[in-house]
């Protein structure tokens, strides 16, 4: 779709209307098909328009806003699961399975690190284990 601000040669009224292409406006036009509504002139033209262009600024802003907004969200989780799961680093997978098939009590939840395969197999093997992402703290 495109937008073209049109105007009236007869009454010189300006106004806008929706084409599916600039091809199918010239058809139009060729067959005297459009017309003014105020006084039902087929003397319509384009007028000169200028274009909607996203400066990058504009773009950078929002991208980074929704950037930003994700990172926000992300540290939020992380928080919380720092606060409420137990940390088992790279023994993840051992540890659940440990949790799962011995009935290993734990006061709490797990979290660390696996592999994709490793998350795979424990799904398979019925154990209930996600990915997230995970930002590292750069503040040393």
């Amino acid at each position: 779709m495109i937008k073209y601000k049109l105007i009236c040669k007869n009454c010189n009224l300006s106004f806008d209307s929706w084409f599916a292409s600039s091809n199918e406006f010239e058809k139009l036009k060729k067959k005297n098909l459009l017309n003014c509504h105020n006084c039902d002139s087929k003397k319509i033209d384009k007028t000169l328009m200028s274009p909607k262009i996203m400066n990058y600024r504009e773009k950078s802003n929002k991208n980074n806003f929704k950037f930003d907004h994700i990172n926000k969200k992300i540290k939020e989780y992380q928080k919380f699961i720092k606060d409420n799961f137990e940390y088992v680093g790279e023994n993840f997978a051992y540890e659940a399975r440990s949790i799962h098939y011995n009935n290993k009590k734990k006061d709490k939840g797990i979290y660390g690190t696996a592999s994709n395969d490793e998350i795979k197999e424990l799904k398979e093997e019925g154990i209930d284990a996600e990915m997230i992402p995970w930002i590292e703290d750069k503040n040393n």
